[in-house]
């Protein structure tokens, strides 16, 4: 199961999630937060191998800002297929989840899910892909007042 550090991600020429750190600063965490009021997000590349053909799982690791404990964040996610032009974004639909706050602000999972077929872009085994995270914040689901801080993201065949 590939696992991508959110801080290891591309950024968006606009609108990109900031870097930041949590924790301890003699070995801090290394995170992305994203904004209440603004729609950010990151692409995260990868490769699809040893898949066979199910559809796939996206997994988010987040955690609120402290000392936020309430609210709902909405997340998505977006696949887009290696073999298009590089000039052109060309990301599939997104899927979206919506994910509660961890009443002591600490690390949340939320899945997202992918069917085979449009729905990831008409990824196969073997190809490159781009994956963009984003927080829907403008949504009536995304109640969390302040950042949502991305750890990382687990990508693997449902």
């Amino acid at each position: 199961m590939p696992y991508f550090r959110a801080s290891e991600a591309d950024d968006p020429d606009a609108n990109r999630a900031t870097h930041d750190t949590r924790g301890d600063a003699s070995a801090p965490h290394r995170v992305r937060d994203f904004d209440a009021a603004t729609e950010e997000s990151i692409v995260i590349s990868g490769y699809l191998e040893s898949y066979s053909g199910g559809g796939l799982t996206v997994d988010l690791y987040w955690s609120a800002a402290t000392p936020i404990t309430s609210g709902d964040v909405k997340w998505s996610a977006a696949i887009e297929r290696g073999n298009t032009d590089t000039d052109a974004a060309s990301f599939a639909t997104a899927g979206t989840a919506t994910s509660t706050t961890n009443a002591a602000s600490g690390i949340k999972t939320k899945t997202i899910t992918f069917t085979d077929g449009a729905a990831m872009d008409s990824l196969g085994a073997n190809e490159e892909y781009r994956l963009k995270i984003a927080r829907v914040a403008a949504d009536a689901a995304d109640t969390m007042a302040g950042d949502a801080e991305l750890h990382g993201v687990a990508v693997y065949e449902t």
